[in-house]
């Protein structure tokens, strides 16, 4: 691990997402009668490539019935179209009972999560894996949790309002036959069964995990790079240059799999503030990541402070929003914010009450010293040349392009 860093090219097992276990809820007699139940007619399953749970998360997760609002779905700021990532610019999507209530953080893509592995650190102390932008959730059926309940998502008041407003859709005699007849007697497993369902849909739909992008048709060798995506390719590896791959393996796994952008690690890049984002109006707000506020088992790790999990750049180029809070809405700026963060500081960083550039401004004082300041590109000086040039910054960018999902070559 060097010094700062909290994420590095580790080779991790493919560890699959945990599976939150299916007992099917025995059915019994109703309200005391004693009698048993009939049977419900099961609908013939279609056949669809997705197993019914999976057909299930699918309708669960396109639902806006399911929201106080009636009109929020998880697609609303996953959306299909949109590599299932937000569709506008906002730095945080709103929520909430009226559809004005302004969440914390950027709204991530869904893509290629199946294979994120459960939090953990590693033999060298590196925190690994986990979701959510700081890892505090272990599978992706405990990810679905959160956007039902959350006051400033879909803000359900608790889960029994969930398996209510799911009881009157038009899908819930199929959650019956799959779940069990009596399934919506016990409001705590009825939603353990929802986001079981939403955690099949994201494993088994390819729309989840497609690995059809232009730079995948060309690691198959079916289809040639752009000089300019060829010279942002090797910039992108090149560790005396943006040393993207640092964090973000490009290459094939050794058994061939395609490679997902991503290691899985933490890091601190000391990302402006973002006053877009209403919680900021508080001096005393700061989004610390993985020690909190929303993650609270490590809250004494004051060396973790203010490091998210490093994402993958797959569908990078479909966003209008970037990094954790949202501070950046164009990925050229992303990539020269990279390499010029620390050689010119006064671009991305407002002035203090001393006249000098207030750096890491979104991190407490006593924070700003886990900023990862030692790796390449980020081992700058004020007045030294950055990492890239702007028409390298380019070619990177344009490099970036060749991973989004669905192309077609013309």
């Amino acid at each position: 691990m060097h010094n700062n860093k909290l994420s590095f090219g580790h080779a991790l097992s493919r560890l699959g997402a945990a599976v939150l276990p299916l007992a099917l809820a025995a059915c019994s007699g109703g309200g005391g009668g004693g009698g048993a139940a009939t049977p419900a007619t099961v609908t013939p399953p279609v056949d669809t490539g997705l197993s019914q749970a999976a057909q299930l998360g699918e309708k669960i997760f396109k639902d806006v019935t399911l929201s106080a609002s009636g009109k929020q779905s998880c697609a609303s700021c996953h959306s299909p179209d949109k590599a299932h990532g937000p569709v506008g610019n906002l730095s945080a999507e709103l929520g909430g009972p009226n559809g004005d209530t302004q969440g914390f953080r950027a709204a991530p893509s869904l893509r290629y999560l199946n294979q994120t592995p459960a939090f953990f650190f590693d033999k060298e102390g590196t925190p690994t894996g986990g979701f959510n932008r700081d890892g505090r959730v272990q599978s992706l059926a405990e990810q679905a949790e959160r956007p039902f309940l959350a006051a400033h998502e879909m803000a359900n008041a608790s889960k029994d309002e969930v398996v209510a407003r799911l009881r009157k859709a038009g899908y819930s005699e199929q959650f019956r036959q799959q779940f069990g007849a009596a399934i919506f007697d016990n409001a705590e497993q009825a939603f353990g069964r929802i986001t079981f369902a939403l955690q099949q849909y994201q494993k088994e739909d390819p729309e989840f995990h497609p690995f059809d992008s232009k730079y995948d048709q060309f690691l198959a060798g079916k289809v040639k790079l752009a000089d300019a995506e060829l010279r942002g390719l090797a910039l992108f590896n090149d560790t005396s240059k943006g040393n993207c791959i640092g964090c973000h393996a490009s290459m094939r796994g050794s058994d061939g799999a395609p490679p997902l952008f991503t290691d899985f690690t933490y890091d601190n890049l000391g990302v402006p503030r973002n006053p877009r984002l209403k919680a900021t109006a508080d001096p005393a707000y700061f989004d610390l990541g993985l020690c909190g506020p929303d993650r609270a088992d490590l809250a004494a790790r004051a060396d973790l402070c203010g490091a998210f999990k490093v994402p993958t750049l797959r569908n990078v180029a479909t966003r209008k929003t970037f990094f954790h809070n949202g501070a950046f809405d164009n990925l050229k700026d992303v990539v020269a914010f990279y390499v010029r963060r620390d050689t010119s500081p006064e671009e991305w960083y407002p002035l203090g009450a001393d006249g000098k550039v207030d750096k890491f401004n979104d991190l407490p004082e006593r924070y700003r010293g886990n900023v990862n300041v030692s790796e390449v590109p980020y081992n700058r000086k004020p007045g030294m040349a950055p990492a890239l040039s702007p028409a390298e910054i380019d070619d990177v960018v344009q490099f970036l392009g060749t991973l989004t999902d669905g192309y077609r070559a013309p």
